[in-house]
């Protein structure tokens, strides 16, 4: 494979960024202090010193503060900020991939094509060519406006580089460890707040489970952790052997993970959405296995109905389970989150001459205890949890009853829950904190399950979910205690706490032992403990203003927040999926909200919240010094929660404004408060983050903006006040 045989899409125009003199410069700023020089230089095709030149022009730091965690953890915020500036060739160079590296990653890295739009946009190679006169009075005036706004100090001791979090983990590794007596839930399952999602198991380097994370999951009460499991990546399969190369690397790996969890009371489980699809060119020797081709995506499907597939998935689950003995058991996905079995899309079980004939709940059901039977082969107490993600009310409760014994039923708690904000009625889908559950969907189906004998698990967001992904946690224990309540209510036995988003080994995961106000009074100690809980109860009533729905938490700004670039005339994109690229595509942003009513939410939610921020300033001086890092770290969180919504708000008008129609005087009048908004609100997180890495991280998407990406939509806002202050006609 070569990077012509990787995906492309409709190829549309890349985006430009006309504040940057020159797209070279776009280039170097973009990934100053992620990438080497050296490799900068030879992406240009110039010398070291020439990509110096040209750093040191726009004001950033030289010589740079590498870290080197970029490449291995942080490859999606690469990708993704050059997206638009490099073709394909030259993106792999920066990475030091393969075709192959970057294929897989695509497809199988949380679905990142899907994440960036499902095309690639179609730019020109990036070369270095010597500034011109203008070009270099320009660059005076970019160097000019980057000294003006980065007012924190980068050598300051306390700044913290990016990925800076993992030292904490790879320290404490000496927590002590809650009950088990202590939780009336047998399962608390977590997902690791710093692994790499698509192939963790491929480099024991890259260690998705440090001992300090396993040491502080257990000390909070969670006894499992999860992370993804391709069974063509675990186990030898003779159609196609390629696919399997480094399957003993892998297996090996998750051997040493499940004895180093097990020393701290913590078992691994595996997430199974199988059979996966396979690039269409896998099957040029195995054409009989190849079903529903997903032309979009360049993938084929294998039918769960042909005997050979029914095998692999069998022998394949036990194959793993015989090689990890300790492995403490998986879940599994049946609809919607790949292309795998027919029915996991409607179209394509149509299409299919075996499967059309057959209903969807024998195909779930099957799925299901082919990959039971398998485990349960190897080893009988493993638990195997199905999970009813994106099954269809008209088949689900059929589906339950086809399962076989000794499985687990998990459903989303709050999916289907009632949603009525701003006077616009809907429901949730996916996760959500801000709705409290469980749903009377997931309720019924829970009963179906627990009336048959068979155990049930709630997933849920404890700590945070894709109404913010971009912090650790959010500052809703109400909301969640509440929650946690119910749970118990329902006699659900365990919990799964987190997709990839909300895994951090703290925050609001206190709540399985504690109740919040033991929780405000432990960590900040007797005489602040009421005003935090006001502040509390603040941020939960904000909260639940925001205008919840599946389409503004996949394609708003709301998980980018200030880094969001503005633009004065649209650019023709649409909005892609979760922390790829909001572009300016309000219709997508708000989905089912009148454009009124989705600004007005926003401006409710982050007033709200500014009101909690308050109440923390006045806690502040009543916080005992040794307790004090932890009011650091619920105020760092707080104020960066509180610069995306407040950034979300402020965009929406933006775009109201700019596409309005009205007379050009009135748009500039409140176009430029809101810029000089933004650049508050960009400076504010900038200095955030700086002291804390966390800020701006999620595990599966990496960073959503770097801090450089922050000082650029600073420039961005001025560069846009100075063409909208001009006089018409002028440069």
């Amino acid at each position: 494979m070569n990077a012509s045989s990787l995906p492309t899409g409709d190829g549309p125009h890349p985006l430009a960024f006309p504040h940057f003199p020159t797209r070279q410069q776009a280039f170097v700023w973009r990934n100053w202090e992620l990438v080497p020089p050296a490799r900068l230089a030879r992406i240009l095709g110039c010398r070291r010193g020439d990509v110096l030149d040209l750093a040191r022009g726009m004001g950033l730091r030289v010589p740079p503060r590498l870290s080197r965690e970029w490449i291995s953890r942080g490859y999606c915020t690469l990708i993704r900020n050059n997206w638009h500036l490099l073709p394909y060739s030259q993106l792999l160079e920066l990475l030091g991939w393969t075709a192959g590296q970057m294929d897989y990653t695509l497809r199988e890295d949380d679905f990142l094509f899907v994440k960036l739009g499902n095309h690639k946009p179609a730019a020109a190679p990036v070369r270095f060519e010597p500034l011109t006169p203008g070009q270099t009075r320009q660059t005076e005036a970019l160097r000019a406006a980057v000294a003006r706004h980065c007012t924190v100090d980068a050598r300051a001791q306390r700044m913290e580089k990016p990925f800076g979090f993992l030292r904490a983990f790879r320290n404490d590794s000496k927590a002590a460890r809650a009950a088990a007596t202590q939780n009336a839930f047998d399962l608390r399952l977590m997902y690791s707040y710093a692994a790499a999602y698509g192939d963790p198991l491929r480099d024991s380097r890259s260690d998705p489970y440090p001992d300090g994370m396993l040491a502080r999951y257990a000390a909070e009460g969670v006894n499992a952790v999860w992370l993804q499991g391709i069974l063509y990546t675990l186990v030898p399969w003779d159609a196609f052997p390629a696919l399997s190369a480094g399957c003993e690397t892998r297996l090996a790996n998750l051997r040493a993970l499940v004895e180093r969890a097990a020393r701290h009371g913590i078992g691994v489980y595996l997430y199974f959405n199988e059979p996966r699809a396979l690039p269409v060119d896998c099957f040029a020797d195995r054409p009989e296995l190849k079903n529903y081709v997903f032309e979009k995506l360049g993938l084929a499907n294998l039918c769960t109905s042909q005997p050979e597939v029914q095998q692999f998935l069998r022998a394949g689950a036990e194959h793993v389970f015989r090689e990890v003995p300790g492995l403490a058991g998986i879940f599994t996905i049946t609809m919607n989150e790949n292309p795998t079995n027919c029915y996991s899309r409607w179209h394509s079980s149509k299409a299919c001459p075996r499967c059309s004939n057959r209903r969807a709940a024998d195909v779930i059901a099957e799925v299901n205890r082919l990959l039971a039977e398998g485990v349960h082969a190897a080893n009988p107490a493993a638990r195997v949890l199905v999970w009813t993600w994106g099954w269809q009310p008209e088949w689900d409760l059929e589906a339950v009853d086809l399962l076989p014994d000794g499985v687990e039923l998990m459903c989303v708690s709050e999916w289907g829950l009632p949603t009525h904000v701003g006077g616009v009625d809907g429901s949730v889908v996916d996760y959500s904190i801000s709705r409290v559950g469980p749903s009377e969907q997931s309720l019924r189906l829970w009963r179906r399950a627990q009336a048959r004998g068979l155990k049930t698990v709630a997933k849920v967001q404890v700590n945070t979910s894709w109404e913010l992904s971009a912090v650790p946690y959010l500052h809703v224990p109400d909301l969640v205690e509440q929650h946690l309540g119910n749970l118990r209510q329902a006699g659900v036995n365990g919990l799964m706490l987190s997709w990839t988003v909300g895994g951090y080994p703290g925050g609001n995961l206190a709540l399985l032992n504690h109740s919040s106000a033991e929780l405000a009074v432990m960590r900040f100690g007797r005489k602040a403990a009421p005003l935090i809980q006001q502040a509390w109860r603040a941020f939960g009533t904000a909260f639940q203003e925001f205008p919840f729905d599946c389409g503004v938490l996949y394609r708003s700004p709301v998980n980018t927040g200030p880094a969001n670039l503005l633009h004065l005339r649209p650019t023709g994109h649409t909005a892609t999926m979760v922390q790829g690229f909001p572009y300016d595509d309000l219709k997508k942003w708000r989905n089912i909200y009148p454009e009124d009513v989705f600004e007005e939410q926003f401006r409710l939610l982050s007033d709200g919240w500014r009101h909690g921020l308050e109440m923390l300033e006045r806690a502040r001086p009543l916080v005992p010094k040794a307790k004090r890092n932890h009011f650091d770290d619920l105020d760092h969180v707080a104020r960066a929660a509180y610069c995306h919504y407040r950034s979300t708000c402020l965009q929406i008008r933006f775009v109201r404004t700019r596409d309005s129609g009205m007379p050009s005087a009135e748009q500039t009048a409140i176009m430029l408060p809101l810029l000089d908004e933004e650049i508050d609100l960009a400076r504010t997180l900038h200095g955030i983050m700086q002291r804390d890495s966390r800020i701006g991280f999620e595990a599966a998407n990496h960073y959503s903006y770097t801090r450089n990406d922050l000082v650029e939509k600073m420039v961005q806002c001025e560069w846009l006040r100075e063409r909208l202050s001009s006089p018409p006609g002028a440069a």
